[in-house]
């Protein structure tokens, strides 16, 4: 039923106002509108899915292809839209393009204290591998380094 309500499509300048606004309420340390617009417009590694309800952009992702693998830039779900499976449906769409272009194997970073994104990560496979110490700038907190591998010829989505 949300796959018929939720369209997962490429994300457009025109998607750029909704986008940020969601940043905005997501992370400590947002993004701003140039840097969505430099990564959409000229960033030749840059790959950006939105997830649309009608019209309205409800979350959003997006990742850098480098070689053969797929690097998650940032993820995010209205708060209001979070909790159904719209965060599952873009990281499996990541996950799909990047095969589409030749990734092998995909990775992120996450913050220790965020559950949710961490159990949906796990949930699609990918491992934690490594830690970033004191990645992030708000608060110093370290970054959990996960990778999922053979991204190619396996069911992206293994639940």
């Amino acid at each position: 039923m949300l796959e018929s309500m939720i369209k997962i499509t490429d994300m457009t300048e025109r998607h750029i106002k909704e986008v940020v606004q969601i940043e905005k309420v997501s992370f400590p340390t947002p993004w701003p509108r140039q840097t969505f617009e430099f990564e959409i417009l000229y960033n030749e590694l840059a790959e950006y899915l939105v997830a649309l309800d009608g019209r309205k952009v409800v979350g959003y992702g997006g990742m850098w292809m480098v070689l053969n693998e797929a690097h998650i830039t940032n993820l995010a779900v209205h708060p209001q839209y979070r909790g159904i499976g719209i965060g599952r449906m873009l990281m499996l769409s990541l996950m799909q393009r990047a095969v589409s272009l030749d990734a092998d194997r995909m990775t992120l970073e996450v913050r220790p204290s965020n559950g949710p994104a961490r159990d949906l990560y796990h949930s699609l496979g990918f491992m934690e591998c490594g830690l970033r110490k004191g990645y992030y700038q708000d608060n110093n907190e370290d970054a959990i380094i996960m990778w999922r591998e053979k991204l190619k010829g396996s069911n992206p989505d293994p639940y």
